[in-house]
This record gives structure tokens, sequence and C-alpha cells, in this order.
């Protein structure tokens, strides 16, 4: 009987988002393929220093402590045989990770697909781009965001933008052409029709069917927190969606435009995706972020 990803949470990442990888990187982005091909030959047998994602995905890994839950998978541009070093620095730093797939320079996210992947984080903002365009959960990693996994050993922490990010866009396209007022005004008329479907909504879906698998037993618990521009009374709406799909979220911060790093640095999480780059560069001092390129935001300028 064939091997099914069906049932687990999937997260594609690619080798530098999982490793420190930017010097090679560096010498990739030169135009020189050959030379990057050569120095991560020179290097197969040196273990990469962790990335920005590798916390995270250390604590994901933990949650299969009996049964398989999560699987992890390096969807990379790398070349194959600089794949052997990326499996290599996996055995290195203890993490299990079996699956991967290298593509030569070739784009990759085609093949979030059969991997069912419910979220794919890479460097690469073209790739990431394209990944969301096609309908996959993604976001480009900033590679020198802050790593504050290590303060809560056994929980997972993730944090997430509303609007864009978990929500669709909807609403904010109505805030970007007619301003705050109409907004708040549009919010209030339809604050009981939920709101469609955001990128990383499958994310959200699938951290909280783990929530619910967790027994006593479990080594690694998980807790996620909205963290949004909404403040009352537009935050209803939001709470109302969150209902209609039938997800719990632990905490919420309606924080009506204040600073969102401020309270990321309370809130501790292990990762923070949000759509605006304004806010994803308060929070990459605080801890690891991930720039979800969706939405009217992000739109390219005619």
């Amino acid at each position: 009987m064939p091997i099914s990803l069906e049932d687990k949470l999937v997260v594609a990442i690619s080798s530098r988002a999982l490793f420190d990888f930017e010097e090679e990187n560096h010498v990739y982005e030169e135009g020189n393929l050959r030379a990057y091909e050569a120095l991560q030959r020179a290097r197969l047998n040196v273990p990469a220093k962790p990335g920005v994602a590798f916390p995270l995905i250390r604590k994901l890994l933990a949650l299969n402590t009996g049964e398989h839950r999560v699987e992890v998978v390096i969807l990379s541009r790398s070349d194959p045989i600089s794949g052997l070093r990326a499996f290599s620095s996996c055995r290195a730093h203890g993490l299990t990770v079996e699956r991967g797939v290298f593509t030569r320079g070739r784009p990759p996210f085609a093949y979030l697909k059969p991997l069912n992947a419910s979220l794919f984080l890479s460097a690469n903002q073209d790739d990431v781009r394209d990944a969301l365009a096609a309908g996959f959960p993604a976001a480009r990693v900033l590679p020198q965001s802050a790593k504050v996994a290590g303060k809560y050993p056994d929980e997972i922490r993730i944090a997430f933008d509303g609007d864009a990010v978990l929500f669709s866009d909807e609403a904010e396209r109505v805030f970007q052409k007619d301003g705050l007022r109409a907004f708040v005004g549009h919010e209030i008329d339809n604050k009981d029709l939920p709101l469609a479907d955001g990128p990383l909504k499958p994310l959200l879906g699938a951290l909280h069917r783990l929530q619910k698998l967790a027994d006593e037993a479990s080594p690694m618990r998980i807790r996620t927190a909205l963290v949004t521009a909404r403040s009352a009374p537009a935050h209803e709406r939001a709470i109302r969606t969150l209902m209609a799909w039938n997800i719990e979220i632990d905490e919420a911060m309606f924080l009506g435009g204040l600073d969102k790093g401020a309270f990321l640095r309370e809130f501790e999480p292990d990762f923070f995706f949000d759509d605006q780059i304004s806010h994803c560069e308060s929070a990459r001092g605080v801890t690891a972020t991930g720039h979800v390129m969706s939405g009217i935001v992000n739109a390219p300028t005619p």
C-alpha cells in the first residue's frame, strides 16, 4: 500500500530557510552556479549552522513522539549533490528529515501539490510568490530574523496576522481604497458574514487539529495567537470568522495600529507571519518572521 501524507502536517522548507547558507547563497546570486555547487561540495562534511526556521522545525518534529503527525520535506533550488549537505546537516543536528526535492535552479513550488503541503517556507521571494499564486500556504523567511524558540522548550508558539494572512484581503482592500472609516463600517455591516480563507488558514487548521490530538503525555504543546491591527468594533468579524471555521485560537491582540513588535516580545512566538513588510521589519528583531506576500498591499506596482 502506498505511503500517504494526507493525514500529516507537511512543512516544505528550502535548505536556506532551514540552515544558514547565506554565504553560499551570495555566491549563487552572483550568477555563478558552478562556483556555488563547488563550494557546497567542498563543504559536504561541514554541518551547516541552524537557519531562521530551524528552531521551529525542531519543535514541530518533536510532535512525532508516539504517532508520526508532522512531515518535514526539504524543497530546494539546490542541485542534488548540494542536497547531500542539507541532509547530512539534518543528521548532525538530530533532525529526522527523510524526504527532499532538489531542482537545480528550477522553481520548485509545483511539488507542493503532491506533497500536500500545509506550509512552504523559503527565503526566495519568487518561489514564495509563485506558491501563493498557485494557492499554497507560503511565506518568505527573513534571513536576519531573531531566534527565540529555545525559551519554551515544551511549547510551540506561532503568531499570525489576520487580513491577507489567515483571512482574505477583502477588508484590507476597502481600507486601502476608502480609508479607516469605510473599513470599520464595512466590517460592522458584515460582522455576521465570515471572511473568506486567507493563504495561511490551512496551516492554522492543521495546528488546531494537532492541538486537539495532543494528550497529557505529549512532550510538546501548541499555542497560537492572532496579532492584528484591527480594533473594536472591527474585531468582531475576525472572531466570528474563526468561530465559523470551528477553529480556536489561544490569544488575540487587537492593536489598532500599535507597533506589533512590542507585543510579540511579550508573547515570544517561535514564528510570526504577516503580509505587510513594515510589520515584518518590526517583528524580525524579536522573533523568526515570515512575509506572506499576498493581498493588495503586495500587489505589483503598475
